[in-house]
């Protein structure tokens, strides 16, 4: 897959004039409709004038190759780290209002699984032995002090959730840190998960969050592993057009 050419499509191009005389030649061509510059992510000459000019040093920062596909990796993952911290908040506040509405929820049950008996029968299901049922009895007879440290703990997994997402989506050095150590720790509670019980649900989210840290140990080069931050800065600038237009056109002067 071009990365570049599908972001390009989606986002539309990026183009800069440089003031350096051979490289502003290099970015610059004629076309029969006019003058034309070439995008720093996917290299098509785009028609029309710059978006911006200046000093090469001060050209835009843009993300093509490799890094534009770790950005896009990347950002999926802070989405989904989102939504799963919205989830877990959502959780945490009907367990709330739920302590808080106990007691007239328990009444409501103990008049309503009576008269679901009779429908019950009707389709040879069994309200005793009900699994559905007996999860409902257990978190009626939960202790309110005990929901409230559920709800503490979703919050607290919640809070957890939403910060990676803000650091991986603004592609922060902390946030691929952070994501990384986050979800290694719950590798072994997941794992748990699964020996007690397997599930599709689980498979995945085991699968990904796997994904995610190996992803981030070896692409992002974690903790010093293939050169770390310095080597991965070097391969990014040297996946830069700018770069590579500067090298071709020579020495300046």
């Amino acid at each position: 897959m071009d990365w570049n050419t599908a972001v390009c499509a989606l986002s539309g191009h990026v183009t800069y004039a440089p003031d350096e005389p051979a490289l502003h030649d290099r970015l610059r061509a004629v076309a029969p409709s006019g003058p034309a510059w070439r995008c720093l992510r996917c290299a098509v000459f785009a028609p029309g004038p710059p978006q911006g000019s200046g000093p090469a040093d001060e050209a835009p920062q843009v993300l093509r190759g490799p890094a534009l596909r770790d950005a896009v990796i990347l950002r999926l993952l802070a989405v989904e780290r989102l939504l799963r911290g919205l989830l877990f908040l959502v959780l945490g506040y009907a367990l709330v209002r739920f302590e808080r509405s106990e007691n007239s929820l328990r009444e409501l049950f103990g008049r309503a699984l009576p008269r679901a008996g009779a429908l019950a029968q009707v389709f040879a299901v069994n309200l005793d032995t009900s699994s559905t049922v007996r999860h409902l009895r257990h978190l009626l007879d939960t202790r309110p002090q005990t929901l409230l440290l559920v709800a503490g703990g979703l919050f607290a997994y919640a809070a957890i959730e939403l910060v990676e997402a803000v650091g991986l989506w603004r592609l922060a050095r902390w946030g691929e840190y952070f994501a990384f150590v986050a979800t290694a720790v719950f590798l072994p509670l997941e794992i748990y998960e699964l020996v007690d019980r397997v599930t599709a649900v689980k498979v995945v989210i085991f699968l990904l969050n796997v994904f995610a840290v190996v992803y981030l140990l070896f692409a992002k080069r974690l903790f010093g592993l293939r050169g770390g931050k310095a080597a991965y800065q070097a391969a990014r600038r040297s996946g830069s057009l700018l770069e590579i237009e500067r090298a071709a056109a020579g020495p300046a002067g």
